[in-house]
C-alpha cells in the first residue's frame, strides 16, 4: 500500500470513528507504531484531522481546529493582486478556438474573470464550481463541469467520476495551481481526493502552466500530482526571490 492510499484510508477511519488509537490504527491497517504516527503527524499538519496525545480525532469532532480547507472566499482574498497578476500573464497564453483545463483555484478563477470579459470562443473544462459560475452565460464558451463530489465549504469537485470527458477531447492547456510547490515535490495539495483528478488533468493536457504566488514555493503538502518535468511554464508574481529564480532556471522551469 502507498503512502498516500494509506493515508486516505486513516482519514476515512477517523471521520467515521471521530477518534482512533495509533494501536487500533496499527492493527487495522497493519502498519507499525512509527509509520502511523509519521502519517498521523503529517495528517494533521495538512489539517485533515487533529493529533492527539495516542492517536487522533477528526475535524467533525474539533470544530474550532482551523482546516486548510479553508472557505474558499478566504482564499480568494489572500494574496489577491498577486493572484490577478498571475491571471493576466496566463491570459496571453490563451488562444481562440482552443481547449483547455482551469482547476478549482483562486487564481484560476481570476483568470477565468478575464476571459469572461472577452468573445473568445473556448471550450473549458473545470472541477471548479465558482469558474464555471462565471462563465456560464458566456455566449461563446463550453464550459464542461467535470463530474464528482462536492463536501462541505469546498468549491472544487473531488473524485475522478467524471474524469473520462478527459479522454474524449483533445487538450490544448491546462491552467494549474496548488496549495504548495519545490523543486523535489513540485505541486502538492492536502486535498487526496481532488489531486487525483488533478493528476488527469495534467496527465491529458498537451501544455500545462503553473499558476502559484511566491507564498507557495519552496513549501510542501501532502500529496503530488504534478512533477517539475510536467510543467511547461511557470508563472508566478514578481516578489520571487532572486536565488529561487537561478534556481528554478537551473533546473528547466520556464518562468514567466
Amino acid at each position: 500500500m502507498f503512502t498516500e492510499e494509506r493515508q486516505k484510508k486513516i482519514i476515512d477511519i477517523v471521520n467515521k470513528e471521530k477518534s482512533i488509537s495509533v494501536n487500533e490504527l496499527t492493527n487495522r491497517l497493519n502498519y507499525s507504531p512509527a509509520t502511523i504516527r509519521s502519517d498521523l503527524n503529517s495528517l494533521d499538519e495538512a489539517g485533515l484531522l487533529i493529533r492527539t496525545h495516542g492517536g487522533a480525532t477528526s475535524l467533525a469532532k474539533n470544530s474550532n481546529k482551523k482546516s486548510l480547507n479553508i472557505n474558499f472566499g478566504l482564499r480568494e482574498q489572500e494574496n489577491h493582486r498577486e493572484k490577478v497578476k498571475i491571471a493576466k500573464k496566463a491570459f496571453q497564453f490563451i488562444e481562440e478556438d482552443s481547449s483547455i483545463i482551469l482547476d478549482a483555484s483562486s487564481t484560476s478563477l481570476e483568470l477565468g474573470k478575464l476571459i469572461n470579459e472577452t468573445n473568445m470562443r473556448l471550450i473549458i473544462l473545470t472541477n471548479g464550481l465558482n469558474v464555471a459560475n462565471i462563465l456560464k452565460n458566456h455566449t461563446n464558451i463550453t464550459t464542461i463541469l467535470i463530474g464528482g463530489i462536492v463536501k462541505g465549504n469546498s468549491n472544487a469537485i473531488e473524485s475522478t467520476l467524471g474524469a473520462a470527458i478527459l479522454e474524449q477531447l483533445n487538450i490544448d492547456a491546462a491552467f494549474m495551481s496548488a496549495h504548495a510547490f519545490n523543486l523535489e515535490d513540485g505541486f502538492t495539495d492536502f486535498n487526496l481526493y481532488e489531486v487525483e483528478l488533478k493528476r488527469l488533468m495534467v496527465k491529458h493536457a498537451k501544455t500545462v502552466y503553473s499558476l502559484v504566488d511566491h507564498s507557495k514555493l519552496e513549501k510542501r503538502s501532502i500529496s503530488s500530482f504534478c512533477s517539475v518535468t510536467d510543467i511547461d511554464y511557470f508563472i508566478t508574481d514578481d516578489q520571487i526571490e532572486e536565488e529561487l529564480i537561478t534556481r528554478y532556471k537551473n533546473k528547466g522551469l520556464v518562468l514567466l
